[in-house]
């Protein structure tokens, strides 16, 4: 009986999801008309960007 392993490619799906939700944070950074909807914008971008690259070397 041989053994296998199976090896996942969980970490680039979710690095994917994550850095798509990274990307509406920054067209809300440059899109939004007030100065706090940017501020958010870029909060989204920033933390969405580090959990994404979190998530790759999580699963690595």
């Amino acid at each position: 009986m041989s053994e296998g392993s199976i090896e996942s490619d969980m970490e680039i799906g979710v690095a994917l999801a994550l850095g798509a939700v990274a990307l509406v944070g920054t067209a809300l950074m440059f899109g939004y008309p007030s100065q706090l909807g940017r501020a958010w914008g870029f909060a989204a971008a920033f933390v969405f960007a580090l959990c994404a690259v979190v998530a790759v070397q999580l699963f690595d």
